[in-house]
C-alpha cells in the first residue's frame, strides 16, 4: 500500500518539476524576445532620427546655396543696372523680386521639413503602438505549476 502512495508522490514531484522547468524556460524565451523587440524598436527610432537630421542638413545646405545665389543675383542686378544707367524703382523692384523668390524658397523648404516632422511623429507613434502590441503578444502569462492536479492526479 505504501508503494503506490510513494509512486504517486514521485509522479507528482516529477510533474511539478516539469511544470516549473517549462515555466522557467518560457520566462527565459519571453525575456529574450522582449529584449529583442525593445532593441528593434530603439534601432527603428534611431534610424528615423538620423534620417531627420540628414534631411535638415540637406535643407540647410539648399537654403544656404539659394541665399548665396540670391546675393550674387542682387549684386549682378545692381552692377548691371548701374552700368545701364538704370536706377530707382526699377532696380528696387528687381531686387524685391529676387528677395521674394529666395524667401519663398526658404519658406517652402522649411514648411516641407515641418510636414516631414509631422509624418515622422505619426510613424513613430505607430511604431510605439506596434512595439507595445508585440510586447503584449510576447509576454503572455506563463502557466505556473499546478500542485493540486499533480498531487491529486486531476
Amino acid at each position: 500500500m505504501g508503494l503506490p502512495l510513494f509512486g504517486g508522490l514521485v509522479q507528482a514531484g516529477l510533474s511539478i518539476k516539469g511544470q516549473r522547468d517549462a515555466a522557467k524556460a518560457q520566462a527565459t524565451v519571453q525575456a529574450r524576445a522582449s529584449e529583442a523587440e525593445r532593441q528593434r524598436f530603439l534601432q527603428q527610432m534611431t534610424a528615423s532620427r538620423i534620417d531627420q537630421a540628414q534631411e535638415r542638413i540637406a535643407a540647410a545646405k539648399r537654403i544656404q546655396e539659394a541665399s548665396k545665389a540670391s546675393r550674387a543675383a542682387l549684386a549682378r542686378s545692381v552692377v548691371s543696372a548701374g552700368e545701364a544707367g538704370v536706377a530707382g524703382i526699377s532696380v528696387d523692384a528687381l531686387e524685391g523680386d529676387i528677395q521674394r523668390e529666395t524667401a519663398e524658397f526658404v519658406f517652402g523648404t522649411e514648411q516641407q521639413l515641418e510636414f516631414n516632422d509631422i509624418a515622422r511623429n505619426f510613424a513613430m507613434e505607430d511604431a510605439q503602438m506596434a512595439t507595445t502590441m508585440n510586447q503584449i503578444r510576447i509576454n503572455q502569462p506563463i502557466q505556473q505549476p499546478d500542485f493540486a492536479s499533480a498531487i491529486f492526479g486531476g
